[in-house]
């Protein structure tokens, strides 16, 4: 039925436990998985008057990014490589991460998103976000959410 299986990870508990259901989802379905991280955009950091306090060039900022990603989606890649599934990885960046995974789904042809969340409930998720909310109104593709 899922043939392809896009996980996004932050590197987080919750998304190392997603990232297990997923693989497990896809060895069963005899499909594969596509991890998939977003990192921060590069902007200059400012404060009073304009002045950079945090001076990091757009090239370090994206190695910075690769570094983080490299660390985060080697645990797919184990992951499926432990239950012989096949994988593939890729990384951007966004201020908006959604929008990333929303384009990943459909750019890597896949036909399942299999995401994490932390469950927020109340002011903390009206105050903190739900990437998880924000994949589930966007995505064309079914949204499977694990805690």
């Amino acid at each position: 039925m899922f043939s392809n299986i896009l996980v996004p990870t932050d590197g987080s508990a919750l998304s190392r436990k997603a990232i297990k259901r997923a693989v497990q989802l896809a060895k069963e379905q005899k499909g594969r998985v596509t991890g998939y991280y977003v990192g921060p955009a590069w902007n200059p950091r400012l404060r009073d008057d304009s002045i950079a306090y945090r001076v990091e060039t757009p090239d370090q900022h994206a190695a910075q990014v690769k570094k983080v990603a490299t660390r985060v989606l080697n645990a797919v890649r184990t992951e499926a490589a432990k239950a012989g599934v096949p994988c593939t990885t890729a990384y951007g960046t966004d201020n908006f991460p959604y929008l990333k995974i929303v384009e990943a789904a459909s750019r890597n042809g896949c036909d399942l998103i299999l995401m994490a969340t932390h469950g927020r409930r109340g002011i903390s998720r009206l105050l903190l976000g739900s990437e998880t909310s924000k994949v589930l109104a966007h995505s064309k593709v079914p949204v499977l959410v694990c805690r």
